[in-house]
């Protein structure tokens, strides 16, 4: 028997649900008002599935923008499968929520960010200035881009 409790991945679990419902709706009812996600993920986790130059090019992580236009849409226990547009090229890709790093809706100011359990230092913090986020249609991209923010749940705490 554990001798504590594991909030931390108890945390996560239920953010993690939290991302499926949201896409789930999103799958059935497609994106209400001006809400958008920004999705950086870990390119190199065993299940993650994207094309060949899209790993070449994002060989840690990657962040997507599901806002103007995306399809197929499906959402599982384990993750999600979409096809974005890169450049005017449609490209499927498959993310297991284990792989989100953060999920961010900016048009809210909501965000989550799933922190390393195991005490590893990724140094992700400081290669996220290096690439900006790749958009799934850069033309139609607003000309006002506001950054979103990453809220802590410390924030809330009494």
């Amino acid at each position: 028997m554990a001798r504590s409790i594991d909030y931390g991945n108890l945390m996560h679990r239920a953010m993690r649900g939290l991302i499926q419902e949201v896409l789930s709706r999103v799958a059935e009812e497609g994106l209400p008002g001006a809400h958008h996600f920004f999705i950086t993920f870990d390119t190199m986790h065993p299940d993650v599935e994207i094309a060949d130059w899209l790993s070449d090019r994002y060989p840690g992580e990657m962040t997507v923008v599901i806002q103007h236009w995306f399809d197929n849409l499906i959402v599982t226990d384990e993750g999600f499968s979409i096809t974005l547009n890169f450049g005017n090229s449609p490209e499927p890709l498959y993310i297991p929520f284990d792989a989100i790093k953060t999920f961010v809706d900016p048009s809210v100011e909501f965000g989550l960010r799933f922190e390393t359990q195991d005490g590893e230092d990724d140094g992700s913090e400081e290669d996220e200035s290096d690439d900006a986020p790749m958009e799934e249609d850069a033309a139609e991209e607003p000309e006002e881009h506001r950054d979103a923010e990453v809220v802590s749940l410390d924030k809330f705490r009494k």
